[in-house]
């Protein structure tokens, strides 16, 4: 055995969701008999008991989603429907969208952002849907303050004549289940109605199809594992037998919170509460993407006075993929960066994992400015102990989404 695959079994998933206690309030999603019927290790995350692995290691599971498919339950994130005739101004009043240009049937990753401080709130996906609303996915770890801070801006909103409310679907009703890997696109077309083509289905389209016999399932082409690959939203008093029927075919298998994360890592993905936060703004964490043109000339969107005006004159640190060059434990969340010249701190690491597919470990953090050039050196402090690494462009793997051809 490897010194990595050895890294990769000891190495256990540290779960971050913000700090909470969980007694009675936990709470557990409509799936969760049918994860501990399939050997699933349940545990505490953004409140509910989730499963974190199966009976295969994380790394197995990760490597079977790149190959194959897995089926994750992410339930436990927040669903809501927009609705109103002033919907899309309201969200434009939230998030960092150009909504209202927004394509019928298109989806799009927003951010939440303080208008004070040009920090993140939360990440999302949006959709236009060609119904009366608009569908939001948002972060399970921050359920709570977005219901809170959507409530509060929706009555400002309503205050002065505007139409526009919301629906949060819970999870005892609506579930979310995501189908992941290059084999889901197969999978999920034997249990869709015959008039659903998903080859006409682009990375971040979305529409409503009969899966399983149930009609009216929400449908994205969307992931965080960098795999081609569905979100499906469903009733849920049919989720367990939506989750039966895909786990009873060869290709899938379900995975769990330690592959979703050392997946969403290799894609460069961003996890709220570690990788961006309050405390970073979009510009730090190399996120301007989010920001449409239109917006951006308009200075129209939340954070607008901050984000224009680091955009104009630069930011101290950024956001950067890091590549342990030493074997052993992988740096993880919290460890601080050093330059190798002269040992001054420049920075902190976010997120760190054994990556499965590169055989090595990765990590994602902040330094300043000056040392974020792909190739730059730096070190990372672990128990005292100094860790060589290189600054790296991320992803670290190629995405392998289904895109329309140019």
């Amino acid at each position: 055995m490897s010194l990595f695959k050895l890294n990769c079994k000891l190495t256990f998933f540290k779960l971050r969701s913000p700090a909470r206690s969980y007694g009675s309030d936990v709470r557990k999603t409509r799936l969760h008999e049918f994860h501990v019927r399939h050997g699933g290790k349940m545990v505490p995350f953004a409140g509910y008991m989730m499963p974190v692995k199966y009976a295969d290691s994380i790394a197995s599971s990760h490597l079977h989603t790149r190959r194959q498919c897995s089926l994750f339950d992410v339930s436990h994130m927040l669903q809501t429907k927009i609705h109103g005739k002033h919907r899309e101004q309201f969200m434009e009043r939230i998030c960092v969208t150009d909504v209202q240009n927004l394509g019928t049937g298109k989806s799009v990753l927003s951010l939440f952002i303080d208008d004070r401080t040009g920090g993140i709130l939360d990440d999302l996906i949006i959709t236009k849907t060609d119904g009366d609303f608009l569908y939001m996915v948002t972060n399970a770890g921050c359920k709570e303050l977005d219901m809170r801070m959507l409530t509060e801006q929706l009555s400002v909103f309503k205050s002065s004549g505007h139409d526009a409310s919301l629906e949060f679907l819970d999870s005892d009703a609506q579930s979310l289940l995501a189908l992941q890997g290059p084999r889901s696109a197969a999978v999920l077309q034997s249990f869709v109605d015959g008039s659903t083509d998903l080859s006409a289905l682009y990375f971040m389209d979305s529409t409503t199809a009969t899966v399983c016999g149930v009609p009216d399932c929400r449908v994205t082409r969307c992931g965080y594992t960098g795999e081609d690959g569905f979100e499906i939203s469903m009733p849920s008093d049919r989720v367990e037998a939506i989750a039966e029927s895909f786990v009873a075919q060869d290709d899938v298998k379900l995975a769990g919170l330690g592959a979703r994360d050392t997946l969403r890592l290799e894609a460069g993905m961003c996890l709220h509460g570690a990788d961006i936060s309050t405390e970073t703004t979009p510009v730090e964490a190399a996120l301007m993407w989010t920001i449409s043109r239109k917006r951006r000339d308009e200075c129209r969107f939340p954070g607008a006075t901050v984000i224009l005006k680091q955009l104009s004159d630069g930011v101290q640190r950024k956001r950067v993929g890091l590549i342990q060059k030493a074997h052993g434990a992988p740096v993880r969340g919290g460890a601080v960066l050093f330059n190798v010249v002269d040992g001054a701190k420049i920075g902190s690491v976010t997120s760190g994992c054994p990556s499965p597919t590169l055989s090595q470990n990765i990590a994602m953090g902040y330094v300043d400015s000056k040392f974020s050039k792909n190739g730059t050196e730096i070190q990372a402090e672990v128990r005292g102990q100094k860790i060589p690494m290189v600054v790296t462009k991320m992803p670290f793997v190629k995405p392998n989404y289904y895109s329309k051809p140019k």
